[in-house]
């Protein structure tokens, strides 16, 4: 069942990404193409699971697409909103189904809807006839041109079924699912939905665009049961275009076809599904090996043969292989998450009566399989934010001379070891002084301190608990999660998020991610006599404390770095360990930073950068201030992690 789950959730992501595409461009045959497949796989997926109703919806959605496809139908606003109410009952399903193990009831007014879209082409599909399933249209012609071009080969298969073949609607899906592992369908004699409902008698013809040897394909398909290839032939390009009418393909239906023809190449992909627990096991182990890596070179350092030098130094790099290997397998492109906000926008902009298009970018980017799972939360608490607050309706922005369109724009780039992730919108921005007046008026600063405040530390209120801007409570941002509950996650996850806003221009929400939570290079210090490890991406430089340096500011003590001036938090006081106990000792400073933000740390020594692999704390150490994990060092001391976010 967890197959089918992450499969049908694929499919169901491809449909919602595909028809938001079609809406923008109903002309687009390729895309309306893909939406066709992703559906068909869907119902057979669902008919293989028992899941009757599940297939007959997408059934109807199927035949609503093949007008569409034949242009007995014309794609409108209204059929695509149909369609995606569709999707968000199949979702409802699914989640129905692997939580209560049955299948629950549909909306039968979608079912109807469907019906009466496909009775606006039903009369001209009867009015067709058996000969006409022989010819290509237009846009398959240009298909195949573009494969004999790419060296593909185009082969016409026929297809027997053994004499008294019960369920033979299974026999097809099967050869189907068979086809598409070896390349793209482009034609089926009769159509689809006659092969479903078993309107045919025992063979059934398919034409298929495939770099594979005929023989090879031959082979796979007799090894279904019930199950002949009659024949394989290759299809005569020249001949097939002598049948119509000659016509001038446009510019648009050849790069159509060829990516039709690029996309078949990925179906080639060799992948396999792994279950996110096995890479946890795996990952955990690889830490161990980390541990014993650094625990040996600590061992050999006091021995001094070069053997065990050499042997060491070669495990070093072994090791380091395999954890980049791992760390690779987790990787997963944040366009998992990215996907999920088209649909969201779309609906969210209709209801509040906002012109918006969205823009992403670098939706390739990878990131932990972990911090994937919890980052989607945190992201549509913050685009619904620009929605409802941020952006204005058109009237407003025509006003001010803005374009009635506003712009979302949802970026992510990796930079170093980190991932960076941008919420930018062209709304009205952030006006500072509004929420450094609430602030006071709500008792979160004091009066006075509230004026002295510079624009940063003011929106920094905005993530206050129980602080909030909108008086009124809505469907679309003034319920659910708030602002300090998206930091509290991003932190959680030992990253950062600011806010950059400029009144009547916008406003940009900046999340910095780690890339991975598992294993890290850290600067390991001695606070006292005990070791600590803080993450090395959060340090931006060390240096010796120098006394006449050190100035009062408030009762705090504050650091002169060349020309900023950084507050100083002395390692001993907030970890509660007494000082080394040397005269006249030389103190460091380590400047650590939280977004634009800096501060020093003071530590009695330095030890040097190591790569740790992070241990939790256990329920009984969780939420301690200041500490973000554990981890075991070469010699088998636990040192603890510092959590650098805490300190701001």
């Amino acid at each position: 069942m967890d197959i089918f789950v992450a499969e049908s959730q694929e499919h169901l992501d491809n449909l919602n990404k595909n028809l938001l595409l079609l809406e923008k461009n109903p002309d687009n045959k390729s895309v309306l193409n893909e939406i066709f497949r992703s559906a068909h796989t869907l119902k057979g997926m669902a008919a293989t699971m028992g899941l009757e109703r599940m297939a007959e919806l997408t059934h109807e959605m199927e035949t609503v697409l093949t007008f569409l496809k034949e242009g007995k139908i014309v794609v409108k606003q209204d059929i695509i909103d149909l369609l995606l109410s569709c999707l968000d009952d199949l979702n409802a399903m699914i989640r129905s189904f692997v939580k209560e193990g049955k299948e629950p009831c549909i909306a039968q007014g979608l079912i109807d809807a469907l019906r009466n879209l496909s009775e606006c082409g039903s009369d001209q599909s009867q009015e067709q006839t058996k000969s006409s399933y022989f010819e290509f249209n237009e846009y398959e012609l240009s298909v195949l041109e573009a494969s004999k071009e790419s060296n593909y080969m185009s082969y016409h298969i026929k297809i027997e079924l053994a004499e008294g073949t019960v369920m033979k609607s299974a026999r097809a899906f099967m050869v189907f699912r068979c086809l598409e592992d070896f390349g793209q369908i482009i034609k089926c004699i009769p159509p689809v939905q006659d092969l479903e409902e078993e309107k045919f008698d025992n063979s059934f013809e398919i034409f298929l665009i495939t770099m594979d040897d005929a023989e090879k394909i031959a082979t796979n398909l007799n090894n279904i049961s019930e199950v002949r290839v009659a024949s394989i032939t290759e299809v005569n390009i020249e001949r097939s275009l002598s049948s119509i009418t000659p016509a001038v393909h446009s510019q648009k239906d050849d790069s159509e076809a060829e990516n039709f023809i690029i996309s078949s190449k990925a179906l080639h992909l060799k992948t396999v599904r792994v279950d996110i627990d096995r890479l946890d096991d795996m990952m955990n182990l690889v830490g161990e090996l980390v541990i014993n890596k650094t625990r040996l070179e600590q061992i050999a350092s006091g021995y001094r043969m070069s053997e065990m030098e050499e042997a060491i130094e070669q495990m070093g790099r072994l090791t380091t292989d395999l954890q980049s290997l791992v760390m690779k397998v987790r990787m997963v492109a944040i366009r998992q998450v990215f996907d999920r906000f088209p649909r969201m926008v779309r609906d969210i902009s209709h209801s509040l009566h906002k012109d918006v298009e969205l823009v992403i970018e670098g939706e390739q980017t990878e990131l932990d399989r972990t911090v994937i799972d919890e980052i989607g939360e945190p992201l549509v608490h913050l685009i619904r934010n620009a929605l409802d607050h941020g952006i204005e309706p058109p009237d407003v922005r025509a006003a001010v001379d803005k374009p009635r369109t506003a712009l979302l724009r949802l970026a992510a780039r990796q930079e170093g070891n980190n991932v960076i992730i941008e919420v930018e919108d062209d709304g009205e921005g952030i006006d500072i002084n509004d929420i450094r007046k609430q602030a006071i008026n709500k008792g979160f600063v004091d009066p006075r301190e509230g004026e002295l405040l510079d624009d940063k530390a003011v929106l920094n209120i905005i993530f206050e608990q129980g602080f909030s801007t909108n008086n009124t409570v809505n469907d679309i941002s003034g319920r659910g999660i708030g602002m300090d509950v998206v930091k509290a996650k991003i932190e959680s996850l030992n990253g950062t998020i600011d806010i950059e806003t400029e009144k009547g221009k916008g406003t940009k929400v900046i999340i910095n991610l780690p890339l991975t939570l598992a294993i890290i290079q850290a600067l390991l210090v001695k606070v006292g006599e005990e070791q600590y490890a803080i993450p090395l991406h959060s340090i931006d430089e060390t240096t010796f404390l120098i006394p006449e340096q050190i100035k009062m500011v408030q009762n705090y003590e504050v650091f002169l770095l060349r020309d900023m001036v950084l507050p100083l938090i002395r390692g001993s006081r907030l970890l509660e360990v007494p000082t080394a106990d040397q005269k006249n000792s030389e103190e460091f400073v380590v400047v650590v930073h939280k977004g634009k933000q800096r501060l020093g740390l003071v530590v009695d020594q330095l030890v040097g950068q190591q790569e740790i692999v992070i241990k939790p704390l256990g329920n009984l150490l969780a939420g301690i201030p200041g500490i973000a994990g554990a981890t075991i060092l070469g010699n088998g001391q636990v040192a603890t992690i510092l959590d650098v976010n805490s300190l701001f």
